[in-house]
């Protein structure tokens, strides 16, 4: 692991497996591939019809977008994984139901306004209302570093509202322009040192909240905890002090999404946004390897669809736009999960 990267979850890092000839086809690009355009998948006349009875303001979207088992479904046609997070996004955002996605990439590492640009580009091409929704850097999210030699130190760079400023907001926002939806600060599992004192989270979080700049249009800040002991009212304090809402996160740490409605809903009058990103129980791993290659329903969760249905109908009641992010771990496969969900929001209406 490079100097300067952290292990969210305070444990060894495992070596990479070694990937399948399968998996390293999609990857790497055919001869040609990086010629063709990619084109979108032929919807038939429900999803168009689907699409169109959706609530403005509702956006539903997947976590990222370069995934070559989504042929038929998202593309037409077999591409790779390269080509896809290249040339991919336009096809994507020409699917009925797809108004939004998420960058992932950012997470890992700061992503030049160029890029935000770029992306910004492809979607409104064919959707002027797409918006992305965009993780911030885990440089500022996660107070220990970690060096090749196993030791670890703190991070100066957690919670540091210039940097966060200069290297996340700022390409963020001025990239994309009036596409930028959800900033959103995901906090990895953060040890006992802020669990027992979950006061001592919320302060530092007002603090650095309220030191960002102030976002116009579409463009709004949510916090995403992976510990349930920082749900508080400090927290939500705090994210009320600061200007931004609670990001629910449907994962295997955290409560059920309508127990965590009420930090969204008692933050103010912000957009809903959920990220609904591992399937109850699982460990991501898992839920990789069972779900791969990513085309078709293979653990449902209607309970959990159900939940999220009932926050975007309040969302939509109130006349609050609603972002929701699905991952391909949630139930096998994000576009699928997107579909059902979208037909339980229009019987709901």
């Amino acid at each position: 692991m490079p100097v300067g990267q952290f292990d969210l979850f305070g444990g060894a890092p495992e070596p990479a497996a070694k990937p399948s000839a399968k998996a390293a086809d999609h990857r790497a690009p055919r001869r040609g591939d990086s010629d063709r355009a990619v084109p979108p998948a032929a919807q038939d006349s429900h999803l168009a019809g689907l699409g169109a009875a959706l609530p403005q303001g509702v956006h539903l979207g997947t976590s990222s977008w370069s995934f070559p088992g989504w042929s038929g479904l998202v593309y037409e046609g077999s591409h790779s994984e390269v080509k896809l997070s290249r040339q991919g996004l336009g096809a994507y955002a020409a699917h009925p139901l797809l108004r939004t996605v998420g960058i992932d990439r950012t997470f890992y590492a700061p992503m030049a306004e160029a890029d935000f640009r770029r992306y910004a580009g492809q979607a409104r091409a064919v959707a002027p209302d797409f918006r992305f929704l965009v993780k911030a850097p885990m440089l500022f999210t996660g107070p220990r570093l970690r060096s090749d030699d196993g030791q670890w130190t703190d991070n100066p760079a957690f919670l540091s509202a210039a940097l966060a400023t200069a290297q996340f907001v700022q390409p963020a926002t001025q990239g994309l322009g009036d596409s930028c939806g959800p900033l959103v600060f995901q906090f990895p599992p953060l040890g006992p040192r802020f669990t027992r004192a979950p006061q001592r989270f919320a302060d530092a979080l007002a603090e650095f909240l309220l030191a960002l700049p102030r976002l116009y249009g579409s463009a709004f800040y949510a916090v995403e905890v992976r510990d349930q002991e920082l749900l508080t009212d400090d927290y939500l304090a705090a994210l009320c002090a600061g200007g931004a809402t609670h990001c629910i996160a449907i994962h295997a740490r955290m409560p059920p999404a309508a127990t965590q409605g009420r930090f969204w809903r008692d933050a103010g009058r912000l957009p809903l946004v959920v990220r609904w990103s591992l399937h109850s129980g699982m460990k991501y791993e898992e839920a990789k390897e069972r779900y791969a290659p990513f085309n078709a329903l293979v653990d449902e969760d209607p309970e959990g669809r159900e939940q999220v249905a009932v926050l975007i109908a309040e969302a939509v009641r109130r006349e609050i736009a609603a972002y929701i992010i699905v991952n391909n771990k949630a139930e096998g496969s994000a576009p699928l999960t997107i579909h059902k969900l979208a037909d339980r929001l229009v019987q709901r209406s």
